[in-house]
């Protein structure tokens, strides 16, 4: 509270004036910059906002110079970022002078625009493990060394020339550097060799030029649109550019690059210099922004493929796997939509009309059914897919099915409708979890009693057929009508429902109940007006003919 009252305080100060704006600019520099990590508030917001106007009205120059002000406390990495990104005097004195722990350069080195990144090579301090994560991201030191003479042998101190001598004599640094480029410019014209071996300037390029004759594996990044803009410094010029769609071999990797999918052997063509020409196997991995699920690009690597007779066939994602991938890109704008929602809804952010607030709590409760929808969408592929079974444990199927029969009860009872339950001799147990056993029971019985007319009472028989459990379940007459398996390809909304167990409809429901049970090694069939589900009971007796208490069986 403390911090942020100091805060309003610089705030209400009214810039009228090019002396009160540099008082404001710094104030508002030495409160932010001690501001703490963990701090977020509205006045914080706000002051970022004041700080950015004033910017606009000081030169950079006077910037630079409160930034590098002796008495300035510079120790918030949010406003190292925010100042790294403006004019290049700017964002060095920023740099410069930041006093921040070694994780938080660490963490906001990547943030730091590339051009600015070079800078923190300046100060004195800067730790290994920044310069080493600098030169992964391929920032060099910045600027040229002064000119020197081509000599193999220094001049001594009593031979140097006067400068005058030295503007005119073509030995001179100056000259030998333009004499060598005009060389360099006709042996070009004139299609004559030119030797690498030759004095290069010290452009800090030695990383580049050290590229092996045969590169064997390199990593490398991308942007949205899947174009090279990071790898390994051998070969940044040979591939800085390059679209991954463009090099792929088959239509499918195109297409899961369209899609941003996971990129997972994928054979792709490289041309240009021989140290990367020929075939290579990709794998990437798409990555999105944490806060608006927005797609960033692809990280991954490329590595040489050995032949065609070691050449690995890719691996090929089921249906299932793509849903899955495909469902965990929509879901995270979308959790993103109801935080939002929730923030104003909940006036976090400061008093907000009611009727925003009743706008959020909808965008709130329709992105939560969005989310549970995209639930039972995950829950059928990773079912079908073989990715999850679903708990075992000892059920008792016949409570369950009363126990449901009666919830439903508050929907049927006023109808007139409901079901008629039978049950035949001794029934044991499934080994299922009851929450598995629940979801299958509950999504069944709802689906049925969700169409049942007024008056209609659905006949349900459970009974023990050798080693399973069988439950016969009659079709209400709506559902009846549906022919065959077209009874489990229902669309939503074909059919009217007065109680609605999910987002995609009654086919979708049965199908999903359907792959539930088989997962469990039972079924659900159709037979006529009837639909059949049966479900393996607990063994009663051991491999060995023993009874479970450790009894030899009669």
């Amino acid at each position: 509270m403390l911090f942020d009252d100091r805060l309003a305080t610089v705030l209400r100060l009214s810039a009228n004036g090019p002396a009160v704006l540099r008082i404001q600019f710094r104030q508002l520099l030495d409160l932010l910059g001690t501001c703490p990590v963990d701090a977020h508030s509205r006045i914080v917001d706000e002051s970022y906002i004041l700080l950015t106007e004033l910017a606009e009205q000081l030169p950079a120059d006077e910037r630079a110079k409160a930034i590098g002000d002796a008495g300035l406390r510079l120790r918030s990495p949010r406003l190292v970022a925010e100042l790294a990104g403006c004019e290049p005097q700017v964002a060095c004195a920023a740099l410069l002078h930041a006093r921040l722990t070694l994780d938080e350069w660490l963490d906001l080195v990547p943030a730091i625009p590339p051009a600015a990144r070079p800078f923190l090579y300046q100060r004195q301090d800067l730790p290994g493990e920044v310069a080493e994560l600098l030169s992964r991201l391929g920032a060099e030191r910045p600027g040229l060394p002064p000119a020197q003479s081509v000599s193999n042998e220094a001049p001594r101190p009593a031979e140097q020339p006067s400068a005058d001598a030295a503007a005119l004599n073509p030995q001179s640094g100056i000259g030998a550097i333009v004499k060598r480029i005009e060389a360099y410019r006709r042996a070009r014209q004139n299609g004559e060799p030119i030797s690498v071996d030759s004095p290069r300037l010290p452009l800090g390029e030695d990383h580049v030029l050290q590229v092996p004759d045969h590169v064997r594996a390199f990593d490398f990044a991308t942007d949205a649109e899947s174009r090279i803009n990071w790898s390994d410094p051998g070969v940044v010029p040979m591939v800085t550019g390059l679209r991954l769609s463009d090099i792929a071999q088959e239509a499918d990797c195109a297409a899961l690059i369209r899609l941003h999918q996971p990129l997972r052997t994928q054979p792709v063509e490289l041309d240009g210099a021989r140290a990367i020409a020929g075939r290579w196997l990709l794998d990437a991995a798409p990555w999105f922004d944490p806060l608006t699920g927005r797609f960033l690009g692809y990280r991954g690597r490329m590595r040489r493929a050995l032949g065609h007779s070691a050449l690995v066939e890719p691996v090929r994602e089921s249906q299932g796997d793509r849903m899955r991938q495909m469902l965990h890109e929509l879901r995270t704008p979308v959790n993103a939509i109801q935080g939002f929602a929730e923030v104003i809804q909940q006036q976090l952010f400061g008093p907000t009309p009611h009727e925003y607030r009743a706008l959020a709590a909808g965008i709130a409760g329709d992105a939560a059914r969005i989310l549970s929808a995209f639930e039972e969408l995950d829950r059928l592929a990773k079912l079908d897919s073989g990715a999850m079974e679903l708990e075992t444990g000892e059920t008792d199927l016949a409570s369950l099915l009363e126990a449901t029969i009666s919830q439903l009860s508050a929907h049927t009872a006023p109808r007139g409708s409901g079901f008629s339950l039978r049950i035949r001799g001794d029934v044991a147990q499934i080994g299922l979890d009851r929450t598995e056993a629940e979801r299958i029971v509950w999504r069944l019985l709802a689906t049925l009693a969700g169409v049942s007319a007024s008056g209609e009472i659905l006949r349900l028989n459970l009974e023990t057929a050798g080693e399973a459990l069988r439950l016969e379940l009659n079709l209400p007459a709506a559902l009846a009508a549906i022919p065959g398996e077209s009874l489990f390809e229902a669309a939503a909304n074909s059919i009217p429902q007065s109680l609605t167990v999910g987002t995609f409809g009654i086919g979708f429901a049965l199908r999903l109940a359907r792959t539930e049970a088989q997962s469990a090694g039972g079924d659900l069939v159709r037979n006529g007006d009837v639909l059949t589900l049966t479900m393996p009971t607990l063994s009663q007796h051991g491999a060995d003919g023993s009874d479970l208490s450790g009894n030899q069986a009669l």
